[in-house]
Order: structure tokens, then C-alpha cells, then sequence
């Protein structure tokens, strides 16, 4: 077990290296100019827009560039920004709460509601309940979220006028009624997010239960006259929520990093607008924190997740 665990650290230290190559490479080599207007601008002369590259340190080869990346990034230092000149790490921290609060209430969410239903949809597979989930299932992942984010502005903000299609980033959460705006405005993109997320691992639920209900071992419990609820609890959770687990730890991430498509939609102040707005400026420093952030992320929850397998499903051993 502890081989593997030091086996499982080093594999995810080269894979991060690797992934903090390539990301930085393609950012490098990628078209349009960091300086942005001050490239293009006349009035700014060839001595200081060289001064100000020079400043950046834009003029140094890649590889250089790289490994001064790579020192201040083992020093906890994600560097600045290219366009607001502040360390990236404040304008991260400055957007995570909404972050986690939007993404992270829809996740909870999709969760809670996911994993009865998808258990439901396959005890009563082939019913009217089962066909039901399903198609609303169907529905949530095949729709993409701008889409659907589309209609629900259409439907329950300009037709009903429930509640507001634009997020307040200005609102600050001093009493009751602000956090009932803050509820109000942010109902939206966590009903959007949580629809999709939910349908993706219902359906993931349901086919890892429909998976180990044709198995002996179910059969011998049932034989043995468990209830179901005895069986579900105590022998089908256990095998089924295995490759749910693995869904889930990949998923996680997304909770600190945003979701791109949904922030721009609704204007959400996010990590993910931030990353957005970020490639547009193409302001290097900041889309390499947040995409190497999220490459951490997933990485450590995954290894988490071949850890985890080890206690949902004793047969598991690590050789």
C-alpha cells in the first residue's frame, strides 16, 4: 500500500511537469501579442514597448521562460497579471467564492438528487419511472448548458420575471434580504449546472447498479431473504459506487476552477469568466494558474480515487 502510494505521488509530479510543459508551450507559440493595444498602438514607441516586453520578460527565449515559471511556481508564487499588473493569486481568490458558491451549490446538488434517482431508474428498470428518468436524463446531457441556460433566461426571467437573468457581482451579502438576493440571482446557473450534472451521473448510477444486480452475489443475498434495503446497503453500494467514484473525483475540480460556458452566460464572476477573459487578453500568467490549477486538482483527486477503491472494495489490491 505504501509502495504504491509513493509510486502514485511520483506518476503525478512528472504528469503535472509534462502538463505545465505543454500548457505553457502552446500559450507561448499561440497567436496575438500580450501587450495587447500597446502593441499596435502608435503613439507607444519601439524603445518602451520594448522596455515594457522587456519588463514582462517576453524577451527571453521560451525555455527560459519556462523554468523562471517553474522556480516561482515551487516558491508558491503564481506570478502577475499582464494586463491589471496584480499577483494572479488575488484575482483568483477574489473570484473562488463565487466560484464555489454557484458551482459548488449546483455539484451538492446534482449529487443528492442524482444518486436516489439513478439507484430508483435501475431497481425499476424498464418501468414507466425507469423510461421517464431516463428521457429527462437523455435530455439534461445532450443539451448544452448555453442552451439550456438560454431558455432558462427566456422562460423564468424575461417571460415570468421570477428572478434576474444577470448576476450582481456588486451585492454584498449584509442582511437577510442581500442573502435572499444572492439566492434569488444565483437560482439560474445552479439549476442549469445541477441539470446537467445530474443527468450525467444518473445515468452513471443506473448503469453501475443495473451492472451488479445481474451478479451471483445479489442473487445469493436475495436467496438468502435479505430485504432489498439489507442488499442495496450492505452488498450492491459498495461494488457499484466504484467507477461512480472515479466519475466523481474527475468532476470535482470543476467546483474551483468554474464553469466557463455557464459564468459567461450569466455574467457570473467566476474563475472560469476570469479564464475566459483572461485567453481573450491573452494574458499568459493568469490562464497558466487557473489551467495548471485545475491540472493539480484533477490529478490529486484522481489518485485520491485509486486510494479510495481500496476501502469501498476489499478484493482490490495493490501490487
Amino acid at each position: 500500500m505504501l509502495s504504491h502510494f509513493i509510486q502514485r505521488i511520483l506518476i503525478a509530479f512528472v504528469t503535472l511537469i509534462g502538463t505545465s510543459l505543454v500548457i505553457f508551450m502552446i500559450l507561448a507559440i499561440a497567436p496575438g501579442d500580450p501587450l495587447g493595444e500597446l502593441a499596435t498602438n502608435p503613439a507607444i514607441t519601439v524603445a518602451v514597448r520594448e522596455n515594457i516586453r522587456r519588463s514582462l520578460g517576453l524577451d527571453q527565449p521560451i525555455p527560459i521562460r519556462y523554468f523562471k515559471w517553474l522556480l516561482s511556481l515551487l516558491k508558491g508564487d503564481l506570478g502577475y497579471s499582464f494586463t491589471s499588473r496584480s499577483p494572479v493569486i488575488e484575482l483568483i481568490l477574489q473570484r473562488l467564492p463565487t466560484t464555489l458558491w454557484v458551482v459548488g451549490s449546483a455539484y451538492i446538488l446534482s449529487v443528492l438528487i442524482a444518486f436516489p434517482l439513478g439507484i430508483i431508474s435501475a431497481i425499476k428498470r424498464y418501468s414507466w419511472i425507469d423510461q421517464l428518468l431516463t428521457t429527462i436524463s437523455l435530455m439534461g446531457f445532450s443539451l448544452p448548458t448555453f442552451l439550456t441556460g438560454l431558455i432558462a433566461i427566456i422562460i423564468f426571467s424575461v417571460q415570468l420575471k421570477w428572478v434576474p437573468f444577470i448576476y450582481n457581482s456588486t451585492l454584498q451579502v449584509n442582511n437577510i434580504n442581500d442573502f435572499g438576493n444572492q439566492i434569488q440571482q444565483s437560482i439560474l446557473p445552479i439549476f442549469v449546472l445541477a441539470f446537467y450534472q445530474c443527468a450525467v451521473l444518473m445515468r452513471f448510477v443506473r448503469s453501475a447498479v443495473l451492472e451488479q444486480l445481474s451478479q451471483d452475489y445479489i442473487r445469493t443475498a436475495y436467496a438468502k431473504g435479505l430485504s432489498h434495503f439489507a442488499v442495496l446497503k450492505n452488498h450492491l453500494l459498495r461494488n457499484a459506487m466504484i467507477p461512480v467514484v472515479t466519475l466523481i473525483a474527475l468532476d470535482i475540480p470543476t467546483i474551483f476552477t468554474g464553469a466557463l460556458v455557464t459564468e459567461q452566460v450569466f455574467r457570473v464572476p467566476g474563475i472560469g469568466a476570469l479564464m475566459i477573459e483572461s485567453i481573450y487578453r491573452k494574458d499568459t500568467p493568469v490562464v497558466m494558474a487557473v489551467t495548471f490549477i485545475y491540472a493539480v486538482l484533477i490529478v490529486v483527486f484522481n489518485t485520491l480515487a485509486d486510494l479510495t477503491y481500496r476501502f469501498l472494495d476489499p478484493r482490490v489490491k495493490y501490487n
